[in-house]
């Protein structure tokens, strides 16, 4: 039997979409060991250049380090880059996101093939196990609507379109039977779920509730304006992490336009308050260096920052993606100086970061994922990291910590 390897790169969603297709392999044995497979699926990025070049890098690397593998290109780049790839002969194959659950078919091709497929299908994949997993990714939606002037998804992805509730739910009914207890939604724009099926977000959070075995259900990225009334009335279930990502990309107004985004600080900074005042942690995106960002910009931003009740960022410093308004935008930001706006800002987080976890150190809900050698590490409900060390083999298990060690470097425990 030949043995498949996959390689993902980027977000949740390429997680869950490589999840579906290894779920999808019936005539193959998966490997984790890339060297001896015969097939190497690579799910790709494509969000940024740099992205791009990661993935290219790779395909390259494995060319010579394993030339008889055949290497198959998916994912997002497939759509901006399988083209060229697979004319240059760098990927054996190349297949689009609709293509992803015909895998087992697809590999068993003997000649060269680029199946790209369309950019409306939804997946009708019922995942019941992650393989490596002690959380499950349950992708609800697909696509995006906005048009940020910095990015490419919806051109890779198409707009947003929900899968079906009864889908959902039956694969968190399998998750949750086979002993997944912590639940994370995920989609190339969360928050749009329900849009086009006459239904929202809370209720479906309600509905998953509902079932026997789910403990904790996270959400991934959502944007400002899709935070409503009725998802703020769930706040305090006891089912919900404590720590929500509310996309905000910015600080200052006069960026938030250039970026063509639909929120603005005045009413973040208010959200953010009242979530946290729910006792949330709370992160977001944010790009630094995008073209137009001068002094008084970044000054007006990063005061802006030390307003906002923030625990958490995934702080980008911009990278140009082609084929994106942005990347003709002028002026723009050296790399030095991004680099150090990058710096300012993410110790600004960190700072908050510590004080969030002095002040939050009883009554800590930790899904330990993964350990070696007695000591296990987890994230606790505000999605911050703690280690554990035990004499027992806490993999997969659930623990309350009352005792933690608080620290720059993270949180800490004994049980």
């Amino acid at each position: 039997m030949k043995k498949v390897y996959f390689k993902t790169f980027g977000c949740r969603t390429n997680q869950f979409d490589t999840q579906v297709m290894m779920s999808k392999l019936k005539d193959y044995e998966l490997t984790d060991n890339e060297l001896s497979s015969d097939i190497i699926v690579v799910n790709s990025c494509t969000v940024t250049n740099g992205a791009d070049s990661s993935v290219r890098n790779y395909i390259s690397s494995m060319q010579r380090k394993n030339p008889d593998a055949k290497v198959i290109l998916a994912g997002c780049g497939s759509h901006s880059k399988g083209e060229s790839l697979f004319e240059d002969k760098k990927v054996f194959g190349v297949i689009g996101h609709s293509e992803k659950e015909n895998i087992n078919a697809i590999l068993k091709n003997e000649n060269p093939f680029y199946q790209i497929g369309d950019l409306e299908h939804i997946d009708s994949t019922i995942v019941e196990e992650f393989v490596g997993k002690s959380r499950a990714f349950i992708k609800i939606q697909e696509g995006c609507d906005f048009r940020c002037s910095y990015c490419i998804i919806p051109a890779v992805r198409g707009d947003a379109r929900s899968h079906k509730e009864e889908t959902i739910l039956e694969q968190i009914n399998k998750l949750a039977a086979n002993g997944f207890g912590e639940f994370i939604l995920t989609g190339t724009n969360v928050g749009s779920y329900g849009q086009d099926h006459n239904t929202s977000m809370a209720k479906l959070l309600k509905k998953m509730s509902m079932i026997r075995g789910v403990r904790r259900i996270r959400i991934g990225s959502m944007e400002p304006i899709q935070i409503d009334d009725e998802f703020l009335e769930l706040l305090n279930e006891p089912w919900m992490a404590k720590h929500m990502h509310i996309a905000l990309q910015h600080t200052s107004d006069k960026m938030l336009k250039l970026m063509n985004r639909r929120n603005e600080f005045k009413s973040d900074l208010a959200l953010f308050r009242k979530i946290a005042d729910q006792g949330y942690a709370l992160g977001t995106d944010y790009i630094v260096g995008h073209p137009g960002e001068d002094e008084k910009e970044w000054s007006e931003a990063i005061s802006r920052v030390k307003e906002l009740p923030l625990t958490h960022v995934h702080a980008f410093s911009y990278s140009k993606r082609d084929n994106t308004p942005s990347a003709t935008m002028k002026p723009e930001v050296r790399g030095n100086i991004a680099k150090e706006r990058h710096r300012e800002l993410t110790a600004i987080i960190k700072a908050k970061n510590f004080a969030f976890r002095r002040e939050h150190t009883q009554n800590l809900e930790v899904l330990l994922e993964s350990g070696q050698d007695g000591v296990y590490q987890g994230f606790d409900q505000y999605f911050n990291k703690v280690s554990v060390t035990s004499d027992e083999d806490l993999t997969s298990n659930w623990v309350l910590l009352n005792d933690v060690e608080v620290s720059n470097e993270g949180n800490k425990a004994k049980v």
